[in-house]
């Protein structure tokens, strides 16, 4: 836009630089003295240069117009480029989320397999919807938020059937979204991570998970008891906190906030986005 504006400019410039001078100088021209000796000046230069104005403002007009038309391609070309290497670095993020999600569920059905086959078998259900949707629903740039809340809730009864008694799960979601959409799988690395760092064996442990809406904001707030994870510990090894805050950054740029906190041995996290 700014350079269709300077090139606006400098043609008007010309232009009325042309009517100042014709309004101010020719009026002599029309009333011109009979005899040479009679004449001031060189009013005939003056006329040759102002006869040019006219014929050049054209065609400055004209290369201003192909020069914008060619600024306009490039513009858009390089935009489109731009979007390209977004959509596609996240494309990368969510096929490196979805092994991650795989992994840690998988983890947790291997656990109960010689402790509970039964609930092995009923958590692989659980397991198969929750792939459903990674898989099929979740290729889109929005979702209804409705459908994300579903997702986690069947995220959080999966790993409810790993857990003792010592383990007290709380969760609070809105009954009604006003139809709100959302980047997809936004949420579930932050209730993962509760889930893999917030419960203990031999202690009792507590995981907190509220999620409301004002408006068109979208607030999250977990909180969990810490548990250290051995160095050994590789499973997940902080993949998908680092793909939450790249995705982040790419589709809510100073649309959102994401604070992490760990006080008296209880993590806090909250994220809030602008949709």
């Amino acid at each position: 836009m700014l350079f269709v504006a300077i090139n606006i400019v400098i043609i008007a410039f010309f232009i009325l630089l042309k009517e100042e001078i014709e309004s101010n100088f020719f009026q002599e021209l029309i009333k011109r003295p009979k005899t040479e000796e009679d004449r001031v000046g060189p009013p005939f230069k003056l006329f040759i240069y102002v006869q040019m104005l006219s014929y050049t403002a054209p065609l400055l007009f004209s290369i201003a117009i192909k020069s914008t038309k060619r600024w306009v391609q490039t513009e858009a070309q390089r935009k489109e480029a731009a979007n390209f290497k977004l959509q596609t670095e996240l494309q990368h993020l969510r096929y490196q989320l979805q092994p991650h999600f795989f992994f840690n569920s998988l983890n947790n059905i291997y656990s109960l397999v010689d402790i509970s086959p039964e609930k092995a078998k009923s958590t692989i259900h659980s397991l198969g919807k929750l792939m459903r949707y990674l898989l099929y629903e979740t290729n889109t740039e929005l979702v209804p938020l409705s459908k994300e809340i579903e997702f986690m809730r069947k995220y959080i009864d999966l790993m409810k059937l790993r857990l003792t008694d010592k383990t007290q799960i709380e969760s609070s979601f809105p009954l009604s979204e006003n139809q709100i959409k959302i980047a997809p799988l936004l949420f579930i690395s932050l209730i993962e991570n509760a889930f893999k760092h917030g419960v203990s064996a031999n202690k009792e442990s507590m995981i907190s998970i509220e999620m409301n809406v004002q408006k068109n904001v979208v607030n999250f707030t977990l909180e969990n008891h810490n548990f250290p994870k051995e160095e050994s510990d590789k499973s997940g090894s902080g993949i998908g906190l680092q793909n939450l805050e790249k995705r982040l950054q790419l589709l809510y740029p100073n649309k959102h906030t994401f604070k992490k906190e760990l006080k008296a041995g209880v993590y806090r996290v909250n994220l809030q986005i602008k949709t």
